[in-house]
């Protein structure tokens, strides 16, 4: 397994990208701003894009895995890759998402932080459903780096 830096066509990964965040107007609102990683094992397996939020805390602004590929720990193996080249830099790394998705970022070490109502009927022109659940509220959790 690999994960390299994207810094050139990033939308290249559009596909991908639509599987963490399903509107693409949302994800154009930080693509460009944020620093992209692709996990490549035989293959592009995961992708993440990071954002600086302050001189200490770093958000994961997208993490998605190929569907075929998910719970098989290529999520896990980018989320570690992030907080090695980052734990120097950064106290925190946070990340907002839906109910459906907390147990996984639990598992990887982050703790719930805040929530901002409403998020997802409030900033998406659609409603959103994860395993057939629809998302209202967006969940922020954090992750201490140093």
């Amino acid at each position: 397994m690999n994960t390299r830096q994207i810094t050139n066509h990033k939308k290249q990964y559009l596909e991908l990208l639509l599987l963490g965040d399903e509107q693409e107007s949302m994800i154009d609102r930080y693509l460009e701003k944020g620093e992209m990683y692709v996990l490549e094992d035989h293959g592009v397996k995961a992708v993440c894009v990071v954002q600086k939020v302050s001189a200490e805390v770093l958000e994961i602004k997208n993490l998605a895995t190929e569907t075929k590929y998910q719970r098989m720990g290529y999520g896990q193996a980018i989320i570690h890759d992030i907080v090695k080249r980052y734990q120097d830099d950064y106290s925190i790394l946070q990340v907002g998402t839906g109910e459906t998705t907390v147990g996984f970022y639990e598992k990887c070490g982050f703790r719930r932080s805040h929530v901002i109502k409403n998020f997802f009927t409030d900033y998406y022109n659609h409603p959103i459903f994860e395993y057939g659940k629809q998302l209202i509220d967006m969940i922020y959790l954090q992750k201490t780096l140093k």
